[in-house]
């Protein structure tokens, strides 16, 4: 009992220090901090060797959605959280300017422990960027996205498979988690920090299909990416 009341407590203890830093930086510091921890995480997971054929797939994807830190916490009914951004192939072949999302999903079933990690989904194609551009919903049936996990110590099988649409990279940073999984997690627009970026107005349609906004904060995370 006391074990269980420690994940418990170290479950709280996580959603609340991320919670606690969000609400103590403007809408604008938020935006430079996720560029930035962004950038960071595909230089991290370029290096990793159990991630080696993340850098693979660059080259010929569509668009990336990295999120840097996805929190999850869990006892039985368990939840995960997580900011970041997506970027996408201007017409020509270029990286353009990233959009602001959220990754949140809730679940039930055997599952305890407390995590966070850093993942970067890989779209394949122009239809799954057009899904989540003109949607939100889960992954799966509400926005028609087929997504495989391809993370450290998980069967890389599904990264074989060239119907899926998404493939997630994923690297636990701190603590272990059984029991977690993308299927089902809700993606959803930040409209907060992508006007705080780019002013009014500034969608992910706007941002991505149209070209409308631009940002010279974005420069590292463009750069990062052109290495592959």
């Amino acid at each position: 009992m006391k074990r269980l009341a420690v994940v418990i407590v170290a479950a709280f203890a996580a959603f609340g220090m991320s919670a606690c830093q969000q609400m103590n930086e403007s809408p604008v510091e938020g935006t430079e901090r996720l560029l930035e921890w962004s950038a960071d995480t595909v230089e991290n997971f370029a290096r990793k060797p159990e991630l080696k054929d993340f850098a693979r797939y660059i080259p010929d994807a569509r668009a990336v959605m990295i999120l840097p830190a996805i929190v999850k916490a869990g006892f039985f009914v368990g939840a995960e959280v997580g900011s970041g951004v997506l970027i996408a192939r201007d017409p020509g072949g270029r990286w353009g300017y990233p959009a602001f999302y959220t990754l949140g999903a809730a679940s039930f079933g055997f599952q305890f422990g407390v995590q966070d990690t850093e993942t970067v989904l890989i779209i394949r194609n122009d239809g799954a960027l057009q899904s989540i551009l003109k949607d939100q919903g889960k992954f799966g049936a509400d926005l028609g996205i087929t997504a495989g996990i391809y993370g450290t110590g998980m069967e890389a099988s599904t990264t074989t498979n060239l119907r899926l649409d998404v493939l997630a990279f994923t690297n636990s940073k701190v603590g272990a988690f059984a029991g977690a999984s993308l299927e089902g997690a809700v993606l959803a627009r930040r409209r907060d920090l992508n006007e705080a970026l780019y002013g009014q107005g500034a969608t992910p349609e706007a941002i991505i299909n149209q070209g409308r906004f631009k940002t010279t904060k974005a420069e590292r995370l463009r750069s990062v990416l052109a290495r592959f």
